[in-house]
């Protein structure tokens, strides 16, 4: 009989708008996707180390602003870009809720990360969260991985408003290669 255990494997989850592509609002079509100069080379890196994931919010259908359909769009064009750069996602988990209908899959609830550990045998307290909201960091926290804050998209806007320097299981960095760079140190 295998330990499980053993064949555990850390992954990183990647918050989507803002950390591996630009945050341009809610996007509904393939076109307004801009991916940042460093994300393909970091996560080729990270990938010989690390199971991939992403798992993004996407409030913008529960506000009525964008669709199931469209958001699915999106995500398949992403995962395509990436698959042809030799990049592999695991899985990309989205959560289409408003932050007020208290559902149980929107960051930094665990849902999602709970059900990489169990389909993906995902090792989460080795593993790190990538993304330029509190919420991304605390998703982290909440599992007892490593949060990293970047501070594209969002992240440098709302830097001041948050404590981040005080948790040593969190890391601020400048953007994704620096995020790559952070987590192959580790």
């Amino acid at each position: 009989m295998e330990n499980k255990a053993l064949n555990k494997r850390p992954a990183v989850f990647l918050d989507r708008d803002g950390t591996l592509i630009k945050d341009n609002g809610y996007l509904s079509r393939t076109s307004q996707v801009a991916f940042y100069r460093d994300t393909f080379d970091s996560l080729r890196q990270l990938q010989e180390k690390y199971l991939l994931f992403i798992v993004t919010n996407q409030a913008g259908i529960g506000k009525g602003l964008i669709t199931v359909e469209q958001v699915e769009k999106v995500n398949t064009y992403i995962l395509d870009t990436l698959k042809s750069e030799g990049i592999a996602i695991q899985a990309i988990y989205c959560c289409p809720h408003q932050e007020s209908d208290l559902c149980e899959c929107r960051k930094p609830k665990t849902f999602f990360l709970q059900k990489a550990h169990r389909d993906f045998a995902v090792d989460l307290k080795n593993s790190f969260v990538i993304g330029d909201h509190l919420s991304d960091v605390e998703l982290a926290l909440n599992v007892e991985a490593t949060g990293v804050y970047v501070l594209t998209g969002h992240g440098r806007h709302h830097y001041a408003d948050f404590p981040l320097h005080t948790n040593p299981r969190i890391h601020v960095v400048k953007n994704i290669k620096y995020a790559a760079r952070t987590i192959l140190l580790k």
